[in-house]
């Protein structure tokens, strides 16, 4: 798999893969991207279609009803989707990695067995509750509470900013929850919460600055009641493997920023060639064609950052500070660029119905979620010792 990044070459069934999502993309997504924007609206035909596709299966095996490939694939499917609606990646990209991917890591065989298929079928989604209005970077700040009475846990507490945790389909949201102290800390585990379990409740949808066809809400839980089986994976151990999830999940949302990044890039050529301005086409002024390029420039090594990290993943080395570099340069790239296309386009750029104009919006989420800038910069730091 690493040969594509000394040659710039992607072998073919990942070339191809790449190819039907780019159809796809401009052919399903971007007609009705705008739409969905500025009615807030759920786009449910379009995960359907992505359904259809296998995409929610992709990096899982197909015992479990996946598609037997791999991340970097996931990654690429994530790319392309960002270069025309964020709003559709990020369901992707949270339906995988923080839905599906922390039951495939460190579920046992009869929570795989019930959960898996469905969700990577993309019949149903699940999410992953980890913030909470007072534990955001600072994960460990989690006030929910999970306590065991007989043979289930009671879980009482509430989190915010939770993707996929809303729709009709979503089915199970993954909930950390303190379950005890060890030595004076917070023994924090997770534990498998249905949607439909008495005392969950998916709070009324975030007016949101982007993302706006993505389903984000607050959830309570109050006295929720759930089987002891449905802890997932070794008490006490809950933040810890969620900091795995994060490291993965970081090259995502760093394939769906240069997604964003070259997206820019590509309505700016296109705009630029096309727009005429004191007799000539606005491209033709090297104050615009040097803008372009200097986009152009972030998104290529930002792409090159996601491989890389993607590589070592893969090959199973070490990948935190690559994952962290990754995520970093590509959610910058995404924001750069989208301001320097919305200047582009001039007052066409601030219409909403513009792509740029949804970039912009969207884009500034990419260098918050998932690690804040800071905290990549403080992993990144930690791993070269500092």
């Amino acid at each position: 798999m690493t040969d594509f990044l000394s040659t710039g070459t992607l072998p073919d069934e990942y070339r191809e893969l790449a190819l039907t999502v780019r159809d796809f993309a401009r052919q399903v997504v971007a007609p009705v991207a705008a739409k969905h924007d500025a009615e807030h609206s759920f786009p449910y035909e379009v995960i359907a279609g992505m359904a259809d596709m296998g995409l929610f299966g992709l990096p899982f095996p197909e015992e479990y009803g996946g598609m037997g490939g791999d991340y970097f694939a996931l990654c690429l499917a994530l790319e392309e989707l960002g270069k025309v609606d964020q709003s559709v990646a990020i369901t992707l990209e949270a339906g995988v990695s923080l839905g599906a991917m922390p039951i495939y890591r460190f579920g046992d065989d009869k929570q795989r067995q019930e959960w898996l298929p469905q969700l990577t079928s993309g019949r149903a989604l699940a999410a992953f509750g980890l913030t909470e209005p007072g534990a955001g970077s600072d994960a460990g700040g989690t006030r929910t509470t999970a306590v065991l009475d007989g043979g289930d846990w009671i879980i009482n507490g509430s989190k915010q900013f939770i993707t996929n945790s809303g729709t009709d389909i979503t089915r199970l949201v993954t909930v950390t929850a303190v379950t005890g102290q060890t030595d004076g800390k917070k023994e924090i585990s997770t534990i498998l919460v249905p949607t439909d379990t008495p005392g969950f409740v998916a709070e009324p949808a975030y007016n949101k600055v982007g993302w706006n066809a993505s389903d984000t809400h607050p959830l309570s839980l109050t006295d929720v009641r759930v089987p002891q089986e449905n802890l997932l994976g070794e008490r006490g151990r809950g933040y810890a493997n969620f900091l795995r999830i994060l490291d993965e999940g970081r090259i995502a949302i760093a394939a769906l920023s240069v997604g964003a990044a070259q997206g820019c890039v590509d309505e700016s050529v296109r705009y630029a060639r096309e727009r005429e301005a004191f007799g000539q086409a606005i491209g033709r002024n090297q104050a615009i064609a040097f803008k372009i390029a200097r986009m152009e420039a972030r998104a290529h090594a930002a792409r090159t950052a996601y491989y890389d990290a993607a590589a070592l993943m893969l090959a199973g080395k070490p990948f935190k500070k690559q994952a962290s570099i990754a995520k970093l340069v590509a959610s910058e790239a995404a924001m750069d660029n989208s301001r320097d296309a919305t200047q582009i386009f001039g007052g066409y750029g601030f219409m909403n119905e513009y792509a740029v104009a949804r970039h912009y919006r969207d884009s500034k989420i990419l260098e918050i979620g998932e690690g804040t800038t800071e905290v990549q910069l403080m992993l990144i730091g930690r791993e070269l010792g500092l």
